[in-house]
């Protein structure tokens, strides 16, 4: 039998989301075995998984410090006994009243976000005034991926001078995401990663003399392996505990197994060397070009010619063998976004189903 068979594959639905129980547990060890033990230098994105036991499963490995991308994400990491959950995502707008109530929520729990401009910083000052309580904040450092973040320069001097007059506010340090390199090359990649951060590291060196207790959150999971060299950098990988086939095919140094996989079958063959699946891109990430959607691991010879929102039609060499019916199963390219597409997934423990888990954070709203 394959790793991925399903015995009782009739109690799965299709298209859904699977999770081998084993696979996920060996990608934790993995991850905590690349930093030697240290725990507190990971910081892993819970934006991936969106699943209550998951992030369990993590804290109860010794994992308790979460970045997330949401309120909803930092809402379910709380419950489940974080001990610091950073939203790397600057709030506006109603959600910074809804962390304040996070917080208030969850005083067990340090919950901490990102700043990357003044206004910002006294707007949180004044929500988290308005309460009487302390809002802890790192300033988000846009180290060339130009998407968040502010430049090293005097806009963050201004920005860092404004600290002391943020009475309810606690500075925690630098946070720093390098997406935009994920060069297949560890060494370019390294070296890429490497060159972007000699600034930051004479600006987190000098900012220790007066915040002696700060942090630098550094990275996703391509510059995992990078960032893990350095023992005062805490990393913040998030696919590893699931993987996906884009990361197999570019991050190669990172031996994590797939342990997510989309179930899907056939629902008609409308025409010869034609196959049409129960998989559309409403079921799987559609970011990607329609060659870089899902990997089918069980069928060979097959090219993934279009996607409808309920269908996926695939040419196929072995027409004759293929019955209405039959079950593929497929690794996502981005196995992100295609979580955050299904309420639920299917726990597979010795290839069996033995359970049913709700991605509750997909929600943008739990109950705060």
């Amino acid at each position: 039998m394959n790793w991925y068979d399903i015995e009782n594959i009739d109690e799965v639905d299709s298209p859904s989301l699977v999770l081998y129980e084993s696979r996920m547990d060996a990608n934790i060890q993995k991850m905590i075995s690349m930093v030697n033990g240290k725990v507190e230098n990971l910081m892993p994105h819970v934006k991936t998984n969106k699943t209550p036991e998951v992030i369990k499963r993590m804290v109860d490995a010794g994992i308790v410090n979460f970045k997330a991308s949401t309120i909803s994400e930092a809402e379910i990491a709380a419950e489940q006994g974080a001990k610091e959950v950073m939203i790397a995502h600057q709030l506006v707008g109603p959600k910074i009243n809804r962390l304040v109530k996070l917080v208030l929520a969850y005083p067990e729990t340090l919950i901490s976000t990102i700043i990357d401009n003044p206004e910002s910083l006294t707007k949180l000052d004044s929500a988290a005034a308005s309460k009487n309580i302390t809002i802890h904040f790192y300033i988000d450092i846009n180290n060339g991926m130009d998407r968040s973040g502010i430049k090293l320069g005097e806009g963050l001097n201004t920005l860092l001078a404004q600290i002391p007059d943020c009475k309810n506010l606690v500075f925690k340090g630098l946070h720093v995401y390098d997406g935009h390199l994920h060069q297949k090359s560890f060494e370019e990649r390294n070296n890429k990663v490497e060159s972007g951060f000699i600034e930051v590291e004479k600006l987190f060196a000098k900012l220790e003399t007066e915040f002696p207790d700060i942090k630098l959150i550094s990275g996703g999971t391509p510059s995992f392996t990078s960032h893990l060299k350095k023992t005062h950098r805490i990393a913040s990988p998030g696919t590893c505990v699931f993987w996906d086939w884009g990361y197999e095919e570019n991050i190669e140094e990172q031996s994590f197994d797939a342990a997510a996989l989309l179930v899907t079958r056939v629902i008609s063959k409308p025409t010869e060397g034609i196959v049409t699946i129960d998989l559309g891109h409403k079921s799987v990430a559609a970011e990607n070009t329609i060659d870089k959607r899902v990997k089918l691991i069980n069928l060979t010879d097959y090219e993934l010619l279009s996607q409808s929102e309920e269908h996926g039609v695939l040419k196929v060499k072995n027409w004759d063998s293929i019955k209405v019916g039959d079950v593929f199963y497929g690794i996502p390219y981005h196995i992100c976004p295609t979580v955050n597409l299904h309420d639920e997934l299917s726990v597979i423990k010795n290839n069996r189903k033995i359970d049913t888990w709700q991605i509750t954070a997909r929600r943008r709203k739990i109950n705060i």
